[in-house]
């Protein structure tokens, strides 16, 4: 490893030319914040939703600086993944010190000083991010692939440093089979995690949105189709993200993803916003080529784009701006310690794959065991109006299918999604957006009762009366 690094080193310092004599943000690069980079001989941007490794001959988290590169943790085998905290003051990243060693979660000042390690168990923890109170978000592999976890205990105030001991409080947010990966933290305190659609069982790389207690799992967008991945939310609270050859944002007047008109090329995601609007990006020209950090501003013409830095024979990519950033919102959670959820479904007839012109009789409820059985957990009925009030289990993989009278498939949820413990969720219908609403009216099934169905095979109310924990 340390002749692979003194190779690295020397390649980057001779190849800084564009740093030290360029502009970065329209400013001299001495008077620019310091960009932290991940340099590998080997980068595959869709491995870990395989549950593979990202970086199968290892990594390097570079610190660009005045115009000269850097180890940003000298002596580590591999290093990737680094998230400069809200003040600007620490860096969270994955690292494995010895070859032999699992990815685990590290922190080190920026400013200098030893790392620690807070995330040491008995399987990879990679994609750090950071949330208030002291708490950051990453993936931990598991036995059914990497789910999404949240380490540490709600601290006080908001800016509390991330304590020590925060790897012994692990809440685990995801329920589903496959891998899920954390992509970034948005403004409003929602998780934006990578997967595969349909969630849960699906191949085609898709995002979606959570709450930081595991609630509220939803899609980012209906309008599944090409790949997407590397979401990040711009100054402007777009997130702009990559199909590979092309990128797209999420845009909040539209219901549908909007195109990027930028220069061609092979794109990471990962894209980072400067103070000035221009876009930090890895690309590169095809497949056969490696990743280099590029510097392009939207609306401009595609020869305006710069390279920042390229390192021959290898990939640079995961650029993070090491400076102080604004602090999400923080999800105040309002679940309680149950082992099960409350569902109400406004009109089951609605839906984005087209609105159902007959009403169904009743609604299964599916479930999903960790050796991947299917199973049934019983049937509750649907009203005139197309409601349905049920209780399922909490934090597993379950899903709804509607039935006709005679008990024949109408309409089967595609993949999975999870409920947390004591979640009280509503939906509009069956995979229809937020910009679908029925009727301002009670729904039928409250006003013929507010007790919902029983799915979940138990006695749920002595549960709740015994206060019985659901959750990790």
């Amino acid at each position: 490893m340390r002749s692979f690094l003194r190779t690295v080193l020397s390649v980057l310092l001779l190849g800084c030319a564009v740093i030290s004599h360029g502009t970065i943000s329209g400013v001299q690069a001495s008077a620019a914040p310091d960009i932290i980079v991940t340099v590998a001989p080997v980068y595959l941007p869709l491995a870990a939703l395989k549950g593979k490794e990202r970086f199968p001959q290892g990594a390097q988290l570079m610190r660009l600086h005045q115009g000269k590169a850097a180890p940003l943790v000298p002596g580590f085998f591999a290093t990737a993944d680094a998230q400069v905290s809200f003040d600007g003051q620490f860096v969270l990243f994955a690292a494995k010190p010895s070859a032999g060693d699992l990815w685990q979660i590290w922190e080190q000042p920026l400013a200098g000083g030893e790392p620690r390690k807070l995330i040491a168990g008995a399987a990879d923890a990679i994609r750090p991010l950071y949330l208030p109170f002291g708490q950051f978000v990453f993936a931990l592999r598991a036995a059914t692939g990497f789910q999404l976890d949240v380490a540490g205990m709600n601290a006080h105030p908001l800016s509390a440093r991330i304590d020590s001991a925060a790897g012994e409080h692990l809440l685990q947010l995801s329920h589903v089979p496959g891998n899920t990966v954390p992509a970034d933290v948005l403004r409003d305190g929602r998780i934006l995690l990578e997967s595969v659609y349909p969630l849960g069982e699906g191949a085609t790389p898709e995002m979606y949105l959570v709450y930081s207690d595991g609630s509220g799992v939803e899609s980012y967008r209906c309008d599944h189709g090409s790949a997407r991945w590397g979401g990040h939310q711009l100054e402007s609270g777009d997130v702009v993200f990559t199909h590979g050859a092309t990128l797209a944002r999420f845009t909040s007047p539209q219901a549908h993803e909007m195109p990027v008109a930028a220069p061609r090329a092979d794109y990471a995601g990962d894209i980072v916003e400067t103070a000035k609007g221009e876009w930090l990006l890895s690309a590169r020209a095809s497949a056969a080529s490696h990743f280099a950090l590029r510097c392009w501003k939207p609306g401009t013409p595609a020869t305006a784009q710069q390279t920042v830095l390229a390192v021959k024979d290898r990939d640079v990519v995961e650029p993070v701006i090491a400076a102080p950033r604004p602090r999400p919102n923080h999800h105040p959670t309002a679940l309680h310690p149950w082992n099960y959820a409350n569902q109400l479904a406004l009109d089951v007839r609605l839906s984005r794959d087209g609105n159902l012109t007959q009403l169904p009789a009743r609604v299964r409820l599916e479930t999903l065991d960790s050796q991947g059985n299917v199973g049934d957990a019983g049937t509750a009925p649907i009203e005139a109006d197309g409601s349905f009030f049920v209780q399922t289990p909490a934090d597993r993989a379950i899903r709804f299918v509607l039935l006709d009278a005679k008990g024949s498939v109408v309409r089967r949820e595609k993949g999975w999604f999870w409920i947390r413990s004591g979640e009280q969720r509503i939906c509009t219908g069956c995979h229809a957006g937020p910009e679908r609403a029925s009727e301002n009216r009670v729904p039928a099934i409250l006003l013929k009762s507010t007790t919902p169905a029983n799915l979940t095979g138990v006695n749920t109310a002595s549960q709740a009366q015994a206060g019985t924990p659901g959750g990790k």
